[in-house]
């Protein structure tokens, strides 16, 4: 992968942080609008009549990423760029809808005439030149894409049935037909509400619906385990980028990650500065990139991104939490021995888009310490005084044996079975699983409403829904140390 010579920009870490910011309760960032069609709407923010027809919460566009496949080396960059590009004219779509309330509140067509009908036109002109750019490195693009220009807009509290499809009780004018409107629980952004969280004592044992994620090791095959200790993220190291989904691209991921081991992580790093840069793990052989977006608890803090594209100014507010704990655990296979991993490779678990995708590719689970065999999905956990949030992912441990990345970032990695094996044409690498631990008061939840929620970063449309967390991985170990990490996987031992 080729390095970007776009100047770099500067670190959110090294920003001034930014002390009276202008985003007290929405003043300078993504704001959520409440207004209603009803001519005996209080003002004062109570005894709202809501209309008949509730206005649509956010907009939901197919994932055209997801869709393509036969991209060629030397056009992945540009369509990736082009890729993001459609993400940020969700995100300004979605910052339109959020800000013109009344307007859609006297029009019925406002939504469709104002908001989706001119984010198909910018999109379909997208899609052809991705179409175009394929074709013209030797590729062939398909003719469909086009069919995924389209956005619909739709209630908060729908969530789609999986396979990135729209759908789901919206009218042809992308008005949705009654769901409830997204309430911002007085913060001034949309999500998560009270319907996004559950006591811990409510969740079934043993009842994750989740169809990814699969631990790989098991009783039998290769047993041993090889933990890396990289920290939490004690050097503040901070940006909205996505080295893997939009290389080159600047605020490429609209949320802010938090990052371990490497410390050269922006969209504009090439491998060889992966190669080259330092490391926070304590074997300074594992340069691996380890990163995921950043919880935080709404309570009114100014955080140093607070009026920043990715941070406030796109509706992540709130107190940056670091997790407690952040256990790097890779583990073996339940059906033979592992391959060591290529240096260089790219895994994306999860899905940053679950809430408007689906979830075809979530691969999220929430618990409470003291609580492991009660895992959610979809919500957020309210544990029990002295009891941690805990986020555990396993990733996909499966690999092609060819590639160290592929055109929708998905293709070249695979889940294990539910036997542990690997699909056909995969074999087993070391399964990289992690677990963070953080130290979070229980908000409450009263009268339908959550005081001082936490929630994940995401993009502004995902409006903070628990399904839309994931987690990134990049294998930097230089050979040695992966050839070590194979060797005790395979020989059963527990090595550090």
């Amino acid at each position: 992968m080729g390095r970007n010579t776009r100047k770099r920009r500067t670190p959110l870490a090294t920003k001034i942080v930014a002390g009276a910011a202008a985003l007290a309760v929405g003043g300078g960032g993504l704001v959520w609008a409440n207004f209603y069609a009803s001519a005996h709407e209080d003002h004062g923010g109570h005894n709202r009549t809501r209309s008949a027809g509730a206005q649509v919460a956010t907009i939901d566009c197919p994932d055209v990423g997801q869709k393509i496949r036969d991209v060629p080396d030397r056009a992945r960059g540009e369509v990736d760029g082009e890729l993001a590009t459609m993400d940020s004219q969700i995100t300004d779509a979605y910052q339109r809808l959020a800000t013109t309330r009344r307007a859609q509140a006297g029009d019925s067509q406002f939504v469709q005439n104002s908001i989706l009908g001119p984010l198909k036109d910018r999109r379909k002109a997208i899609i052809d030149r991705i179409q175009l750019e394929i074709n013209r490195a030797g590729g062939r693009a398909d003719d469909n894409l086009d069919e995924l220009a389209g956005c619909q807009g739709r209630p908060a509290d729908q969530q789609q049935d999986g396979g990135g499809q729209n759908g789901g009780g919206q009218n042809d004018d992308g008005q949705n037909g009654g769901g409830q409107n997204q309430d911002d629980n007085g913060n001034g952004v949309a999500g998560p509400v009270a319907d996004d969280f559950i006591d811990i004592n409510d969740v079934q044992p043993n009842s994750r619906n989740s169809r990814n994620g699969l631990a790989a090791n098991g009783d039998g095959g290769s047993t041993g385990t090889f933990t890396t200790d990289c920290g939490v993220n004690e050097n503040n190291l901070f940006n909205s980028d996505n080295l893997i989904a939009a290389p080159g691209v600047d605020n490429g991921a609209h949320h802010t990650h938090d990052y371990v081991g490497n410390q050269d992580n922006d969209a504009f790093s090439s491998d060889e500065d992966l190669a080259n840069a330092d490391t926070s793990c304590q074997n300074q052989g594992d340069k691996s990139t380890y990163y995921w977006p950043v919880l935080r608890l709404q309570d009114g803090t100014q955080e140093f991104d607070a009026n920043d594209q990715g941070g406030g100014a796109e509706g992540n507010i709130g107190k940056i939490l670091k997790p407690a704990q952040a256990e790097l655990k890779f583990v073996g296979s339940q059906q033979g021995d592992v391959v060591a991993m290529p240096k260089f490779l790219r895994i994306i678990t999860g899905d940053a888009k679950s809430f408007t995708n689906g979830d075809a590719n979530a691969n999220t689970s929430w618990s409470c310490s003291g609580f492991e065999d009660r895992q959610v999905t979809d919500k957020y956990p309210l544990c029990p005084e002295g009891s941690q949030v805990l986020r555990t992912t396993n990733f996909q441990s499966c690999w092609d044996g060819q590639n160290i990345d592929s055109a929708n970032h998905r293709d070249h990695m695979a889940f294990v079975q539910e036997d542990g094996s690997c699909p056909e044409g995969f074999q087993a690498v070391p399964q990289l699983q992690v677990r963070l631990a953080y130290d979070i008061p229980t908000p409450t939840v009263e009268n339908g409403q959550v005081q001082n929620p936490y929630a994940v970063d995401s993009f502004p449309e995902q409006l903070h829904k628990p399904i839309t967390d994931h987690n990134d991985f990049i294998n930097v170990m230089d050979e040695d140390l992966m050839n070590e990490v194979v060797d005790c996987i395979n020989r059963g031992e527990d090595c550090q």
